[in-house]
């Protein structure tokens, strides 16, 4: 390949391109009206503006990308993630057009992106899933049926859902015909499809998710787990690599039935595999997604892979370098998800000019930014500024690591989530390792914040009054001279 399109925005579009050019190979971004000065447009060798602001009219707008790429002689697309990094139309638009798509094949995400098309895809592998049911329900008599055999509380999910959309936890079969309404609503609004199923729902459980990596020969690793469970609103905020609590032997089974799960579509490229894990440690198949995810860059500081780079490689047909037995876990990573979001009032994203920004820096630290100073963060998109992302030797290190990283991240003009980051990496459940889903509701709470920023003023006034107290006895004010001058005036 001698130039890509990267057909995202932000920091992931950024990020994407600086391996690529690494790579010595050419970059064409694609921007909205809004993004016209952004990083990774000003970053890219070309640029080509796909409308105005709104995503249905520019970074969602496939026809228009592939028609820039066909113009510009690009030889291979980049999705990234989010907009059409997971929509398999636009992959078989791009191949049909003789692109090199850098991702799966249309078949196999259109197969992993139903849920109900990927658990019946991998069921025959005996890989283990939540109980449940395993075809489309719309029928609120058999649902409430099926409900009550599965056992409450339940979860009602959207069959093409993902990002917790279309997703309702049930209690009581009170509740049932209500949150079953709600399901399917917001599945046909954000997904176009209403298709919703039933599962057990997993009171207490972690997500830990396994990377893996495919290539067109039929080779296929897995580069080890990210725990993923400190979430708000189905939706991760900090991701980690290895996870706390599995041991080699679950490592081994885990990665084992990955592999497994990507063999049964014909994966090709990077991909997630995705579990729930009980409190027994005992782990269920929950979805697969095809393309790269936020935290990739945790499994790149522990495997020293560059997963872009290994996603260009195998879309033009090189064969992995390296087998499972070739990778090793080397220390611990952290990510931080710094979204420009409210944790005062309840995540709500806070847009906005960044009056000021200003990232850490120093030995193990990485930043993965879309923005810079003077910058508005638009309503339009996700709210994520950058990922936050540091490694140290174990998991005691790279914590404080990330508090050290933290406090040298300063940003203005918008709410961001550093302080949930400072909060979750000073309590005792996450230090432990003693933590689940349910972190958020069973810990956090704006209040708590708001008295560490207040003990922390509180601290600063001391030390400020310590310091004037003490330059206070070593200034003295000078005393006057006596002299018999008169005054002319007197």
């Amino acid at each position: 390949m001698n130039k890509i399109l990267v057909a995202n925005r932000g920091e992931i579009a950024l990020r994407i391109m600086k391996t690529i050019r690494r790579m010595g190979i050419s970059t064409v971004a694609v921007f909205s009206e809004a993004d016209r000065h952004a990083p990774h447009v000003l970053f890219a060798d070309e640029a080509v503006c796909l409308g105005p602001a709104p995503s249905n009219q520019s970074y969602l707008n496939g026809d228009a990308i592939i028609g820039y790429a066909k113009q510009l002689g690009v030889d291979g697309i980049h999705p990234g993630y989010g907009f059409l990094s997971e929509n398999a139309e636009f992959a078989q638009k791009v191949e049909d057009a003789g692109i090199n798509f850098i991702g799966p094949s249309p078949a196999s995400m259109r197969i992993m992106g139903s849920k109900l098309a990927a658990k019946d895809c991998v069921k025959k592998y005996n890989i283990p899933m939540v109980p449940g049911v395993d075809k489309a329900i719309d029928d609120i008599a058999e649902a409430k049926k099926v409900a009550a055999k599965v056992g409450y509380p339940i979860l009602i999910k959207a069959s093409a859902g993902g990002g917790g959309k279309g997703m309702r936890v049930v209690e009581k079969e009170a509740e049932f015909e209500e949150q079953m309404q709600r399901a399917i609503s917001e599945a046909m609004s954000s997904f176009g499809d209403g298709s919703v199923f039933i599962e057990k729902f997993v009171s207490s459980p972690r997500h830990i998710e396994i990377q893996v990596l495919a290539d067109k020969q039929g080779n296929t690793v897995h580069l080890f787990e990210r725990e993923c469970s400190i979430q708000r609103r189905h939706q991760k905020v900090v991701e980690e690599s290895p996870s706390s609590i599995l041991t080699p032997e679950i490592r081994k089974q885990m990665g084992d039935a990955a592999v497994m799960v990507a063999k049964s579509c014909q994966y090709i490229g990077a991909g997630t595999v995705e579990f729930l894990m009980d409190d027994k440690l005992n782990f269920y198949f929950l979805e697969m997604n095809t393309r790269l995810q936020v935290e990739h860059p945790v499994s790149e500081y522990i495997t020293g892979l560059d997963l872009v780079e290994q996603q260009i490689r195998v879309a033009r047909g090189e064969s992995l370098s390296f087998t499972q037995e070739d990778l090793k876990i080397h220390g611990h990573a952290i990510e931080l998800r710094v979204c420009a979001e409210d944790p005062l009032n309840n995540f709500l994203p806070s847009v906005g000019k960044l009056i000021r920004y200003r990232e850490p820096s120093g030995d193990n630290i990485r930043v993965d930014a879309g923005y810079v100073e003077g910058m508005d963060i638009p309503i339009n998109y996700d709210p994520m500024i950058a990922k936050l992302v540091v490694h140290a030797n174990n998991r005691t290190e790279a914590i404080q690591l990330m508090k050290t990283a933290i406090a040298g991240y300063h940003i203005e003009g918008v709410a961001t989530t550093l302080s949930f980051g400072t909060f979750v990496m000073n309590h005792e459940a996450f230090i432990s390792g003693h933590f689940d889903t349910n972190f958020v509701k069973q810990y956090y709470s704006p209040e708590k914040i708001k008295d560490a920023q207040r003990e922390k003023a509180r601290i600063a006034a001391l030390v400020a009054l310590k310091y004037w107290l003490a330059s206070k006895k070593e200034i003295k004010m000078a005393e006057p001279i006596k002299s018999n001058w008169k005054s002319r005036l007197a």
